[in-house]
């Protein structure tokens, strides 16, 4: 396939119905060139973890007046168009995007292709088949690690080497399949459920490291009992 939309994220963690988004990078390629990028850093509206920032080097200041979720996500829908998607593990920047997309009530229905998949069946000899090892291996040349326009980068190229290399004997290979994963969407914080961890938080004078507009009603209620779990209910 040579038209396809590069992907990938940067986010606070490895669950979709926990974590955030922080960082979109994109990669537009028709017939096999970059035609257009798209890259943001995403507010979380929760603060994000050390081992992340140390990870990644995006920290809670880079992320401030930054658009949140739903604006970045409307840009990155409108720059995919109807175009399949490729990733390095996609399916884990594919989760991630659905997820927020089924929440805010937009439709993200995609094909794709793999270059992780597609070395551990082309290179199985490899003993790392991470980006940055296939990276080194083919000697792709990278800025930064870890930031997503840089990965999408790395990827886009990866894949373009491997089509090179075995595109004319495993052309289904190459091919995008539909990627099948189901989200049922989560509602906001309820105005009881805010008006309650507000009041907890008060209470037991807690420095939330999230903004409770953002929240999802499963994400106050884990948040609410953790509090209580933590620090007990309020004594009136």
């Amino acid at each position: 396939m040579r038209e396809y939309v590069t992907l990938d994220l940067e986010t606070t963690g490895l669950e979709p119905a926990k974590d955030r988004i922080i960082e979109i990078g994109a990669v537009k390629v028709m017939d096999g060139t970059v035609t257009e990028e798209y890259a943001t850093l995403v507010n979380p509206q929760r603060k994000i973890p050390e081992r992340i920032t140390e990870l990644t080097g995006i920290s809670d200041e880079m992320v401030q007046g930054k658009p949140c979720i739903g604006q970045a996500l409307t840009e990155l829908l409108d720059f995919c168009k109807e175009l399949p998607l490729l990733g390095h593990n996609l399916m884990f920047d594919y989760r991630f995007v659905k997820h927020n997309a089924v929440n805010l009530d937009m439709s993200f229905e995609k094909e794709g292709m793999d270059t992780l998949k597609l070395a551990r069946i082309l290179l199985p000899d490899l003993p790392s088949k991470s980006l940055q090892s296939l990276r080194l291996y083919y000697e792709i040349p990278q800025d930064d690690a870890h930031r997503a326009l840089e990965d999408a980068r790395t990827t886009y190229r990866l894949y373009e080497r491997l089509r090179q290399e075995y595109g004319e004997q495993h052309r289904e290979l190459f091919n995008p399949a539909p990627l099948l994963y189901k989200v049922k969407k989560q509602g906001p914080i309820t105005p009881a459920q805010k008006r309650y961890l507000q009041d907890l938080v008060k209470y037991h004078r807690i420095d939330l490291n999230v903004e409770s507009d953002s929240l999802t009603k499963n994400e106050a209620s884990r948040l609410i009992d953790t509090i209580l779990g933590n620090y007990g209910k309020i004594e009136r």
